[in-house]
């Protein structure tokens, strides 16, 4: 609504002082009012311009008359406000015809001014109006519109009412509307020339009219086009002084926000008629021009002026004004945007991380990218920038390469797109995105991973490629980033076997995990140096890292996001023109023969213009390899490949003949030769039989004939027939099986060499023989079909449940179908799904079978089986999940699973925290979802570990056991007066029983249908064929306390009752009432145990007969699953008998034996490594009469034993809970060889450690350690040392986390490259003195060390997924195994880092040269902690870190100091970020306390200036300290913080406040800025987490007032302007909206600016 309502336009016209104002402001004008405009309209051309160029009429009044003749017109009227506003009204429209007259002009200013010193001029009204009209005339005017004749003084009485305040349009000038009330007259005081006089330009010539005719039209458009411009620039110039003049006085601020909308709309806009292509080429800006631009300026000038924050400066910073094209010579405005850049780029200093270019996804954790997207706005569309509060990079820009998120939507995909296209290569992001991309070929992250950063080639994107959250890398980088890996790994391989020679090898310590003479409690020792082996020597071959990058090249091949022919010209301009030197092996002729069969390739060589071309690069690269071992295998496969080549390229094209090898042609005779000799063997592929030779042929074989070896494979496993499997007790005579008979299954040696069209062909028959054979597979095909997928997950992962149920719609509907996937999946490719990234997916998929099958009587097996399955995904998953796909309704999950989620979140939540804050809804969804349908309260002492998220919503739960126990103890006293008549009945009212449930039971309830069911059921007595009538007749709320019944009658004599119809009842119902039966019969074991010992019974005898009565129900005669019963106990932990059971039982001979039996038969742990014959379990043996009743269909990994491995650490976390510490221990002990079957037993210690930090004994500690295969797991030789000392609770010496750091450098942060060409800097042929990558240094992991066959494939680390990964947590694993408080832990790194650069000059003087001579030549120009001493006191930080052994510390990394400190810095960062909450408050501390010890801070003496001036050294501007090698304290902690920062989860970013508060009060400018530069880079990751977003402004905002409040009371006086820089990174987030959007505000209120000025 307008707050200042105007008459109507009706009272305007009417008003009786409109004719005598109208009649002044002509008299003044110079114009007559007596003509009419009938009149004016009839006369000739001519005459008009006579009367208008006369010189004898009347002259105007002076000026100063002016004011007088108001004065007596404005005595006439009474109401004075009445009259203002048809004065303006008056007013308004005669700006735009007199903006061309100089006079007239000069008058209307005049009179301006005049009427505003008397008060009449409404500013607030008078302008808005004015800049409406003045939009309207410029509309009016665009190109091919005609300008008007002068108009006549009649004319200026408007027919409606005044215009009101508009926004002004960006494209103003193109308008059709046909009138325009500007006139035709630009010069000054010039008339205008008529339309019918000759033209002056046109001169007589000799010319066709059709030449003149043309001519004459081009030079009337010129001449239009002249006096339209010139029209524009008069009316501009008249405007911008009457806003001047306005701008005087103090003006509402949405009439500012009008008047500076329209100014940016001018500049913008200003060269406008360069859309008119004839004039274009000519135009140029006349001085008209020019001076408006002046004018506009300076009316921007005045309203940014930070003495008055008319306007903020941030609304120029995000106007976009300094991305127009076409920028004027022009130095005003010049340097207007040059101010503009200079700020926005102080702005976004504050929100860029110290090293910020240094960034880079380590993949040492599985949160690879966010998952979270937030809509771009179009302002940032059109100029392909971001929103500054929203950008991850410098000044909008997206950080191409990195894990943090990039936004985008459906709408604006194509300006994502264009954004990854627009880097230039060679420039820092594109220099950025590669070293991100080389360090994932390295590190091989997840699949998930890939998809989401990788956009097609443009060749092969056939349609517009979706919306992909996350970084975006083009197909250029990934080309470039694969050539340089290839280059790598050649330059690794032209070196031959790597000899890696460990320092220091008198010291080298063995270690292995048994039990020996020699070892300790922890079942650890240590191996004498004499006694090592010569292994100690690692020699790494680089055919494994060769096999890892064909699985990630296939794969971004066949996904089409690399261009083939594109790819091939680049290879060979690297290879051939370049580096040829390198290219002496057939390892790219054996990579590209790999992917020569992907369609997108075949299509290249058969279908492209250039086939031929491509089709000769390619066979360029084939060389002799007569380097290669003619023994062994990869030799064989390198000698035969180019024939393989050869033969393949000749079959896709005939016509490529001229250009293939005669001799590789008919080398390929031999390979033909060698088959028929070996196929006339018989079982050729038996792994005992092939030699070397035969293996490299048979590789050679797969890239040839992939069909007969495809045939050869498949034979093999039905080479030995099939038998007949024995029916058991349970099935019918005529009821046959046949199954395959064992055989050995395929090893991963012989499968590694298989081409990948080999392994995708055996995948799909395999898949055939298994799921749609007629014959129950073999054990062996099984498994070789596992280790197929483990092999290769990047190119043969596939999501079983989708893939299967395409291929075969069926196989669901089949039990058979369904167990074998379901075992599959839970025995053998867990980890891989994890590894993917679709375990979520999996878990949606197996919870639709559990929701289908609980309800199902009789269907015990595979329920159970996928209940298991769901349990073990649940526990693996890293991130809050919705229980159900679509995220609405009830939860189809069980109790059990029910149970299990809570678990895993509270594991999840206090260990990992939540990563994004679009996670949170999905806890509350789960949370409500799991609370509508499970009844299960949790006790004090569980909710006591839980984070306080979930103990909040759990801790008011309503306990519901006693209403179960109620409605037990009717049953119970019904059973006991049918069963055992009066006399018990006496015996239950001495007990002291509720009275009123004995009066029930002399009434109507003994004949109840519970009374009989239960008797006629489960007595001993009971007759056999009731069972029937019990299941068809009886409720589901009578049968869940059928077990509880059944334990009551038993009083310890099994004999008792009937254990034929009750295991035929429980079979027979459904799994849903098994679990609850479970459930109640353990609350009324514990209520009935308490009821005991009441009456003085012994607690010992009671678990004891507990005890055996279990052991009846579940090893006698396996009536009811054990790992169901031992969750149940355990979640009863909030009676202290429940664990004590639970102990009683793992304790029995008949678990233990039957844990022993499981281990025995399935081998080692490793089951990838199993090279004997498998041995299938029997069935009921395998199972348990409950589970395998009725079953037919053999078990092949499962059994109920191994339904335990999700058990036994949820009962060691209880136990923990409720300080059974060294019961936990017992059990680990027991367990230990059992849980190296659980498929996360490293994530298992990683997560308990994290969750119990601070609970728990050092001994405890080192028993959790030892669930691990210390083996292969790279701890520190130092760690180990230190644990098993006498005194493990001193805190270990800062050596020892230096090189643990150094060690994460080397292994988890991404190597810089020196030079894009010459490979990696862990390349042995830039820097032999650093480890090659995924090899541990020597220093920091001088233990047994696992990189001895180089990189690692995924199946040998399929626990965490990734080497980044392993040595990541095992450092996080180390330092929460230290049994030292966090404080010392924090204190130690800190002093590390705060010292980094003198401590590392120190150590490399010997091997750098002087200080000054370190990091000449580096990548890191930017970098302001890479150098080595304090920016203004070298003497006062540049001492050492005592503590450290310096000794070759640089050389050993391979770095200059200058790199090396900023990367520890990072590495540091990384790590912290891993570690519990119960650090971060320590680092907080720390780093406050760092920060206000700066004696540059707390020097009362220094001035101002040098404060600032010390501030900006350090934080703001980093090019100078690493300009001369130097850094600070603070800007190293600052470094850390921001690394640790954006590697931490969002949910614990909430206590990254402590450290403010800390440092608060501030009292200068200076730590106010330090406040700033700490805290700026997180207001854009907090841009969807509103209310941490706003906390975190908040906090911004009142430690600017501590500086700048009225209360504050700084040492030296400061003005709120020199902070303009806080203001501008400030103004974003205020004006933030709540749906996560930068926006500018309806109104751009300046509260903030003026409450700054104020105080």
């Amino acid at each position: 609504m307008d707050p200042n309502p105007r008459p109507s336009s009706r009272a305007y016209q009417l008003h009786p002082a409109r004719s005598s104002i109208v009649d002044l402001f002509n008299l003044f004008l110079g114009r007559s009012s007596r003509q009419k405009p009938e009149e004016s309209s009839r006369e000739p051309p001519n005459k008009k311009q006579k009367r208008v160029t006369a010189l004898n009429r009347e002259l105007p009044p002076r000026n100063e008359q002016f004011l007088l003749d108001f004065g007596q017109l404005q005595s006439q009227f009474a109401d004075q406000d009445q009259l203002r506003s048809v004065t303006e009204s008056v007013l308004i429209p005669l700006v735009v015809p007199c903006s061309g007259h100089a006079p007239r002009a000069e008058f209307l200013l005049f009179a301006l001014r005049s009427l505003c010193s008397i008060g009449y001029i409404n500013w607030d009204t008078f302008l808005p109006s004015l800049l409406s009209s003045v939009s309207s005339a410029e509309m009016s005017v665009g190109p091919g519109n005609q300008a008007m004749t002068p108009v006549s003084s009649t004319s200026l009485s408007p027919s409606g009412m005044l215009p009101s305040s508009s926004a002004i349009h960006s494209s103003a000038f193109q308008s059709s509307n046909p009138a325009s009330p500007l006139p035709s007259v630009h010069g000054i005081s010039s008339p205008a020339q008529s339309a019918t006089d000759p033209s002056p330009c046109v001169a007589l010539s000799p010319v066709k009219s059709s030449d003149i005719s043309c001519t004459g039209q081009q030079s009337a458009m010129r001449v239009n086009s002249t006096i339209r411009d010139n029209t524009l620039s008069s009316l501009r110039q008249l405007c911008c002084k009457i806003i001047l003049t306005g701008l005087d006085f103090n003006l509402k601020p949405v009439t500012y926000a009008e008047i500076f909308n329209h100014m940016l709309s001018w500049l913008v806009n200003w060269d406008q008629r360069q859309q008119e292509p004839d004039v274009a080429k000519s135009w140029r800006p006349d001085k008209a021009l020019i001076e408006w631009l002046h004018s506009c300026l300076e009316v921007i000038w005045l309203l940014v002026e930070e003495d008055k924050c008319r306007v903020p400066f941030y609304e120029l910073l995000r106007s976009g004004l300094q991305f127009i094209e076409n920028i004027p010579d022009d130095e005003a405005l010049f340097t207007l945007i040059l101010e503009i850049h200079r700020r926005r780029d102080m702005m976004a200093m504050h929100m860029q991380m110290l090293d910020q270019h240094l960034h880079c996804p380590t993949f040492g954790t599985h949160r690879f990218l966010s998952q979270t997207t937030s809509p771009i706005s179009s302002e940032a569309v059109s100029n392909l920038r971001y929103s500054p509060i929203m950008y991850p990079s410098v000044l909008g820009e997206p950080l191409h390469g990195e894990c943090a998120a990039q936004f985008c939507t459906t709408g604006h995909i194509s300006a994502l797109l264009d954004l990854a296209n627009s880097i230039q290569r060679g420039s820092l992001d594109w220099e950025r995105a590669l070293r991100c991309i080389r360090h994932a070929l390295r590190t091989t992250p997840s699949p998930d991973w890939w998809k989401r950063v990788l956009l097609v080639a443009p060749c092969y994107r056939s349609h517009p490629q979706g919306p992909s959250a996350g970084a975006v890398f083009t197909s250029e980088m990934i080309c470039e980033a694969t050539i340089d890996r290839i280059v790598e790994l050649l330059k690794l391989t032209q070196s031959g076997t790597v000899l890696i020679l460990i320092e220091h090898v008198l010291s080298f310590l063995w270690v292995v995990k048994w039990h020996g003479v020699h070892g300790n409690e922890s079942g650890i020792f240590i191996v004498s140096p004499q006694s090592l082996p010569p292994e100690a020597c690692f020699r790494i071959n680089c055919w494994q890292e060769w096999l890892v990058f064909s699985d990630i090249f296939f794969f971004l091949m066949k996904n089409g996001c690399i261009d083939f022919v594109d790819f091939v010209d680049k290879l060979v301009l690297r290879l051939i023109e370049g580096d040829n030197h390198i290219l002496r092996t057939n390892h790219v002729t054996w990579l590209l023969a790999q992917i020569i069969r992907v369609e997108l390739v075949m299509n290249a060589l058969t279908s492209d213009p250039r086939k031929m071309e491509t089709t000769r690069k390619i066979l360029s690269f084939h060389k002799e390899d007569r380097s290669s071992d003619p023994s062994n295998p990869q030799g064989i496969l390198l000698d035969f490949i180019s024939s393989c080549q050869n033969l393949r390229i000749w079959s896709l094209n005939t016509s490529t003949r001229e250009y293939l090898n005669n001799e590789q042609l008919q080398k390929g005779k031999q390979i033909d030769e060698w088959w028929r000799l070996a196929s006339k063997g018989e079982c050729m592929m038996d792994n005992m039989k092939l030699n070397d030779q035969s293996i490299g042929m048979f590789w050679v074989m797969s890239y040839t004939m992939a069909q007969p070896a495809c045939d050869t494979v498949m034979n093999w496993f039905t080479s030995v027939g099939a038998a007949e499997l024995i029916p058991g007790s349970n099935l019918q005579s005529n009821e046959r099986v046949m199954v395959m008979k064992e055989i050995i299954p395929l090893p991963m040696s012989l499968l590694s060499g298989f081409s990948m069209h080999l392994c995708m062909k055996l995948a799909f028959q395999m898949e055939d023989s298994l799921f749609s054979g007629q014959v129950v597979p073999s054990i062996s095909l099984v498994e070789t079909y596992t280790r197929l997928l483990l092999i290769a997950p990047h190119s043969l992962f596939r999501s079983h449940f989708n893939h299967l149920s395409q291929r075969y719609p069926t196989i669901l509907s089949k039990p058979g179908g369904t167990l074998l996937v379901l075992e599959i999946l839970n025995y053998r490719l867990l980890p891989l799904y994890r590894y993917e990234g679709k375990g979520k997916t999996l878990m949606y998929d197996v919870t639709k079978i559990v929701s289908a099958l609980k309800g199902k009587r009789g269907d015990h097996r595979a329920f159970r089986l996928a209940e298991n399955l769901c349990m073990n995904l649940i526990l693996s998953l890293r991130d809050p999940f919705q229980v159900k796909k679509e995220g609405k309704g009830p939860t189809e999950f069980t109790e059990t699973l029910n149970r299990i989620t809570i678990i895993t979140l509270a594991i999840m939540i206090k260990t990992r925290g939540i990563a994004e804050a679009d996670h949170m809804p999905y806890i509350q969804t789960m949370l409500e979802q799991i609370m509508a349908t499970s009844q299960h309260t949790w006790s004090e002492k569980t909710l006591r570990y839980f984070p306080s998220l979930l103990r909040e919503a759990m801790i008011g739960r309503i306990d519901k056991k006693s209403l179960a126990i109620q409605a037990w103890q009717q049953c119970d006293m019904i059973l006991i007066f049918v069963v055992y008549g009066h006399e018990e009945l006496e015996i239950a009212r001495n007990r002291n029983l509720n009275g009123s449930m004995c009066a029930i039971l002399s009434s109507s309830w003994a004949e109840s249908t519970v009374i009989t069911q239960c008797t006629n059921l489960i007595s001993s007595s009971a007759d056999p064929n009731y069972v029937m009538t019990y299941i068809s007749h009886s409720f589901p709320q009578h049968r869940q306390y059928l077990c509880a019944g059944a334990w009551m009658l038993m009083h310890g004599h099994p004999d008792n009752i009937n254990v034929a119809n009750l295991a035929r009842v429980l079979r027979e119902i459904s799994p849903e009432e098994v679990t609850a039966n479970i459930y109640t019969m353990v609350d009324v074991l514990l209520h009935h145990i308490h009821l005991e010992l009441q009456h003085g019974l012994s607690l010992q005898d009671l678990l004891l007969k507990a005890c055996a009565n279990l052991a009846f129900f579940i090893w006698t005669h396996e009536l009811l699953p054990l790992d169901i019963l031992l969750l149940a106990l355990v979640d009863r932990d909030d009676d202290c008998h429940a664990l004590r059971i639970v102990i009683s039982l793992l304790d029995r001979q008949e678990i233990q034996q039957r844990v022993k039996l499981f281990c025995t038969n399935r081998g080692s742990p490793e089951h990838w490594l199993f090279s004997g014959m498998f041995k299938r379990a029997d069935l009921q043996k395998a199972l348990g009469n409950h589970l395998s009743w009725k079953e037919r269909y053999p078990v092949f990994f499962d059994d109920a034993a191994a339904r335990l491995l999700p058990v036994i650490p949820l009962v060691v976390y209880r136990l923990i809970e409720n300080e059974a510490t060294d019961q936990a221990d017992r059990v680990l002990a027991m367990y230990s060889q059992f849980l190296a079957y659980h498929p996360f037993r490293f994530t298992f210690v990683r997560d308990i450690l994290a969750y119990f930090y601070g609970h728990l004994p050092g001994k405890l500690s080192i028993r959790i350690l030892s669930v691990l295969d210390l083996s292969k797991i790279p701890f520190s030789e130092s760690f180990l040392k230190h644990m098993n000392s006498s005194n493990p609770v001193i805190c270990p010496p800062l050596d020892y986390f230096a090189t643990l750091l150094l060690g994460l450098v080397n292994n988890v942060i991404p190597p810089i490259n020196t030079n894009p060409k010459s490979g990696s800097m862990g390349d042995t042929s830039n820097n032999t003195l650093r480890a090659p990558h995924s090899k541990t240094p020597a220093a920091s992991q001088s233990g047994p060390t696992n990189a001895s066959d180089g990189q690692k494939s995924f199946y040998q680390i399929q626990d965490p997924g990734t080497f980044t990964q392993l040595v990541l947590e095992t450092a996080v694993i180390e330092i929460l195994s230290l049994p030292v408080p966090a404080t010392q832990i924090v204190s130690s790194l800190v002093q590390i880092i705060v010292h980094i650069q003198s401590t590392l000059i120190q150590s490399s003087n010997g091997l750098h040269g002087p200080p000054n001579s370190i990091g000449q030549g580096s990548v890191l120009p930017t970098s302001p902690s890479g150098g080595s001493t304090d920016s203004l006191s070298a003497s006062r930080s540049s001492a050492s870190v005592s503590g450290i052994i310096t000794s070759n510390f640089v050389a050993r990394s391979g770095y200059t100091c200058q790199q090396l400190s900023c990367l520890l810095i990072q590495a540091c960062g990384v790590l912290l970020a891993q570690l519990p909450p119960d650090f971060h408050k320590q680092l907080y501390i720390e780093a406050s306390r760092i920060i206000k010890e700066r004696w540059w801070l707390t020097d009362g003496k220094k001035s101002l200036g040098e404060l600032d001036s010390a501030v900006g050294y350090a934080l703001l501007d980093p090019t100078w300290a690493a300009q001369d090698n130097t850094s600070t304290a603070i800007g190293n902690i600052v470094a850390l913080l921001h690394a640790f920062f954006s590697n931490l989860p969002q949910e614990w970013l909430e206590g990254t406040h402590l450290i403010i508060k800390h440092l608060r009060p501030l009292t200068s400018v200076g730590m106010l800025r330090i406040a700033f530069r700490v805290m700026g880079p997180l207001l854009p990751r907090l841009s969807n987490a509103h209310s941490l977003f706003n906390k975190t402004l908040s906090l911004l905002l009142n430690i600017m007032v501590d500086v700048f409040g009225r209360n504050s009371q700084p040492a030296t006086p400061v003005e709120a302007s020199e902070i303009a820089d806080l203001i501008d990174f400030l103004m974003p987030s205020i004006t933030k909206d709540r749906e996560g959007r930068c926006r500018v505000a309806a109104r751009p209120d300046q509260k903030f600016c003026l409450s700054v000025e104020e105080h």
